[in-house]
């Protein structure tokens, strides 16, 4: 239990950074190597790096060396997780939301009557 906490907080804490999750994104709907993120970016290389390196701590994205190249690709695993612990609150806020369209029924019913 204590280490799937420790999964959430890195996943969300890797997900607080908009560059972070832009690239994330980007890295969803192809493998790009960490170049190919980097240019469109205007930060230094390091800089897009120390943002991959926070993204795969947190076991958001895998690396893999391609010739020289280092190859970026979405780890989908992480995200099953945080998947689990938000559809808790999804059952919570459905429950939450069917009670009030029960209730604005009842009140139409009862404006159409008055």
């Amino acid at each position: 239990m204590v280490e799937r906490i420790l999964s959430l907080d890195s996943v969300f804490g890797s997900l607080a950074d908009p560059t972070r999750r832009d690239i994330l994104q980007r890295v969803a709907g192809r493998e790009l190597s960490i170049g190919e993120i980097a240019k469109d970016y205007n930060l230094t290389f390091a800089a897009v790096s120390k943002h991959l390196k926070i993204l795969e701590n947190a076991k958001l994205v895998v690396k893999r060396r391609q010739g020289k190249r280092q190859m970026v690709r979405v780890s989908p695993a992480a995200l099953k997780d945080v998947t689990e612990y938000l559809q808790q609150y999804e059952k919570f806020w459905e429950t939450r939301l069917d009670a009030l369209e029960t209730l604005l029924a009842q009140e139409q019913l009862k404006s159409k009557k008055g």
